[in-house]
């Protein structure tokens, strides 16, 4: 028994060590061709020089040693003024006359750019533009019948695929690492929420930035663009931005110098298992709808507050952070087609998208606060006028006074959060608030729109103890 399973473990390292080298075999031929598109790409900040300086105090004396000049210098510069920033990273060219792509980060700043081919030529490069967004540049190169890699697609591409990336790390021109795609559809937060990323284990670090993430078939499906780490170097957590946002951004910058987005006009929150347990929605999927932008795409479309967008354009949303990179990717004033889960029911709407923009009654007295005599175990009284006017003077609500409910807690419900709507019904004021309680039935998740101290809302949903708990 033993040597039959050394046998067949031999034979298992065997095959495996066969089947590395032939991908081996495939990476020369792979790397062979792409390289010679590969670009590093240097940039200079430049400081101030001597003649930029001001003026030296008439008050300095004159046989002072240079070394201590500084000191008396009201800018602290001294007569050499501050030194050059050199930064750099990697690059591709997409075009045989001169169009090189790289990640905006790369070249923000940069008072010079300077692109050195595989075959060691160096140019000048002239920024033809970049979006921050999507963290894509186009630079543009005096030269011609240059080597080119050419876009394929994501579509197609699957967690598990080898991948092989090339470019400079820490300097080191024309290096090339390989690994597999991890995930697809990655989101990195507000700072570039427009993009899907492509997750790999593919090594890459300082320097890799702007390069290209190339499929076995020799096509482009990404820009390398960021690492997740704690000290600075590879982990096995890079990203790249997905080929179609890199080609929809190109082609923008080369047409009209910057990229212009779809908006939709919506602020959108994960979906729960509890707040689709409250919606009768099967699972938790799509994007939760907590604020709708007054004049905007959504309102003219009829999205309300408590839908959850389930559908863009045909495609799914599974998540709260599929949707922005769906609407960035489409033009302003195109027709998009939303379908919503509107608490029980699927609705098909449709709108034009507007552009991005870069830069965007006192309740009576008398009514006391409402002990937690209720399924909520919430504590909650009416806006006083100073209290509605720090809030920004809201239509309707009732303020949280204090939480007893240990499941409203952990779901994070919070005293000092005014509460707008319960399970899609707006609370206009106390007689409301406890109207909706009372009729809730025992047993079923609710939904809380709340607004925040900071002026964000959002839906909250948790399953309350019982009545009377």
């Amino acid at each position: 028994m033993l040597n039959r399973f050394l046998s067949i473990t031999v034979c298992l390292v065997a095959f495996a060590l066969q089947d590395a080298h032939g991908a081996r075999e495939d990476f020369t031929d792979l790397v062979e061709n792409s390289i010679p598109a590969v670009v590093n790409i240097e940039t200079t900040r430049f400081g101030s020089r001597p003649s930029e300086q001001p003026e030296e105090r008439s008050d300095m004396p004159e046989d002072l040693p240079e070394m201590f000049r500084r000191f008396f210098d009201p800018h602290g510069q001294g007569p050499r003024g501050r030194p050059d920033r050199r930064g750099g990273g990697s690059g591709f060219i997409i075009d045989d006359d001169g169009l090189v792509i790289t990640n905006h980060h790369v070249i923000e700043g940069a008072d010079e750019i300077i692109v050195r081919l595989a075959d060691r030529r160096e140019f000048e490069a002239e920024l033809v533009g970049s979006d921050a967004q999507t963290d894509i540049a186009v630079l543009r190169i005096d030269a011609s019948d240059l080597p080119t890699l050419e876009f394929g697609e994501t579509q197609s591409l699957k967690p598990g695929e080898w991948v092989i990336a090339i470019g400079s790390p820490f300097q080191f021109e024309q290096s090339v690492t390989a690994g597999i795609v991890s995930a697809k559809g990655r989101t990195q937060g507000a700072q570039q929420q427009y993009v899907p990323f492509i997750q790999t284990d593919v090594a890459i670090n300082r320097g890799n930035s702007g390069g290209p993430l190339i499929r076995t078939d020799g096509s482009v499906v990404g820009i390398n663009s960021w690492i997740l780490s704690s000290h600075g170097g590879n982990i096995g957590l890079s990203f790249s931005i997905p080929v179609e946002v890199a080609m929809n951004s190109v082609e923008q910058l080369l047409e009209h110098g910057r990229v212009r987005r779809g908006y939709l006009g919506v602020e959108i929150g994960e979906v729960t298992r509890d707040h689709a347990d409250a919606a009768d929605l099967d699972r938790p999927i799509g994007a939760l709808v907590s604020r709708v932008q007054p004049d905007s795409a959504a309102e003219a479309a009829g999205v309300e507050v408590g839908d959850i967008i389930i559908e863009f354009n045909g495609l799914p949303v599974k998540r709260s952070g599929d949707l922005p990179p769906m609407v960035g990717m489409v033009r302003p004033d195109s027709e998009v087609e939303l379908v919503v889960w509107r608490w029980g029911e699927r609705k098909t709407l449709t709108t034009r998208l507007h552009e991005l923009d870069e830069d965007d009654v006192d309740v009576p007295a008398d009514e006391g606060p409402v002990e937690p005599t209720n399924a909520l175990g919430l504590v909650v009284e009416p806006l006083s006028s100073e209290m509605r006017r720090r809030m920004g003077d809201p239509e309707g609500g009732v303020l949280i006074r204090d939480v007893e409910s240990d499941n409203a807690y952990r779901a994070g419900v919070r005293s000092g959060q005014l509460i707008l709507m319960i399970n899609n019904q707006r609370i206009g004021g106390m007689d409301d608030f406890n109207a909706i309680v009372d009729a809730l039935p025992e047993g079923r998740t609710v939904a809380l729109l709340v607004q925040r101290s900071d002026g964000n809302t959002a839906f909250i949903a948790y399953q309350p103890e019982g009545q009377g708990d």
